[in-house]
């Protein structure tokens, strides 16, 4: 759906609007897509930098940090969006109804975007990032719905120590013991007998079945932290509060990564606390920054991002096939630019990095066309 609106405020993107507007929400989503297109679009992706790709299996890395934000502000976003329209009795039949259809035309986009480049049905993956932002959103925003904060903080809980659990006691089968390596254990293993489709990396998924889970409790954490931001606290508790559950998240992810590693590809329960307590230190950096100190010098490419994320995001697949894919006197424009760096002495790092960074620029432009007219895209 396409709206346009005489107001000043951009909506919120994947979100209905809210009046609980928060100026550094709104930058944080849009930086978040931003970072996104950053990693996912190399000028060179043989040589780029540790930070800007995801780990191999264990570990984290800014690239790894970037999903588990945007569902973190997806959580957030939804208490800010949703609560006063249950405040105001409005009724859940509707906002149900809603929710499934947002959530379907996301995951549809999700799918539109799998086979953007070949178009073809016979090779299909059915998981991907809007797939899991689609399944994530559904869950938080019907718990939201429907749990007081409490509840939705055990089932949090809950869901980290059961997903823990199991993938450390239950042997993996066709193994005859606990296995936590690429495409041997009980995650893959289940992918392999339900997932349909081709999986990402033939024989496991990142995007798997059963880490929708533990990624939903990252939007959980977001939830939450959104119920603080609304609550009648002072600005500065609220800095607090979240600045505290931050460090006390990330330590706690911490010291379980040593039996339960950080790992993204599993989502393991480790992580989910280390980038949850990580987003709530930044919300609560940004928020007191932004909002209490009013200090808003360089949101605005956030905000212009941030109005139509999801846009931004489909946006930067379809102009790959321009920017990555078609050939300009037997290259493409990528490897043209990458090699015109590396021609002028630039470490081809540094390179990729650079065009990376054009790229992102280069979405940058439609999203200031909507931003500037006022169109804002929600599915």
């Amino acid at each position: 759906m396409i709206t346009q609106t005489n107001q000043s405020v951009p909506s919120t993107e994947l979100l209905a609007s809210s009046p609980n507007r928060l100026i550094s929400l709104d930058a944080l989503r849009g930086f978040t897509i931003a970072a996104m297109v950053l990693v996912n679009f190399p000028g060179d992706s043989e040589h780029v930098y540790f930070q800007l790709q995801h780990t191999k299996w264990n570990g984290l890395s800014f690239t790894d940090l970037i999903a588990p934000f945007f569902l973190f502000i997806i959580g957030v976003s939804i208490t800010l969006a949703y609560a006063r329209r249950l405040e105001n009795g409005d009724p859940k039949g509707e906002m149900y109804r809603k929710i499934v259809i947002r959530a379907v035309k996301i995951f549809a986009v999700g799918m539109f975007l799998n086979i953007l480049a070949t178009f073809s049905f016979s090779d299909i993956r059915w998981t991907g990032t809007l797939q899991r932002i689609a399944f994530v959103f559904l869950m938080c925003a019907f718990l939201f719905l429907n749990t007081t904060w409490r509840q939705q903080a055990w089932i949090a809980v809950i869901t980290l120590v059961v997903y823990w659990l199991a993938l450390t006691l239950i042997p993996t089968p066709g193994f005859g013991k606990v296995m936590l390596e690429p495409g041997a254990n009980l995650v893959a293993w289940f992918d392999n007998l339900y997932l349909p489709g081709r999986m990402w990396q033939k024989t496991w998924d990142p995007e798997s079945l059963l880490s929708t889970f533990p990624s939903a409790v990252s939007g959980i954490t977001g939830l939450l932290a959104g119920r603080l931001m609304i609550s009648p606290l002072s600005q500065n508790e609220k800095v607090n509060y979240l600045m505290t559950a931050g460090v006390f998240a990330a330590a706690t992810g911490f010291f379980w990564n040593l039996a339960f590693p950080l790992n993204e590809n599993l989502w393991t329960s480790s992580f989910v606390l280390v980038t949850s307590g990580f987003a709530a230190l930044l919300l609560g950096a940004v928020y007191f920054l932004v909002d209490v100190l009013g200090k808003t010098g360089g949101t605005k490419p956030g905000i212009i991002f941030g109005a139509n994320a999801i846009t931004v995001f489909v946006l930067a697949d379809v102009f790959s096939i321009l920017f990555y894919y078609l050939k300009f006197g037997g290259h493409s424009l990528n490897e043209h630019g990458v090699a015109a760096l590396t021609g002028l002495g630039f470490d081809s790092r540094f390179a990729s990095m650079a065009y990376a960074l054009f790229f992102v620029g280069i979405n940058f432009i439609p999203a200031y066309i909507l931003y500037r007219r006022k169109i804002f895209i929600k599915l």
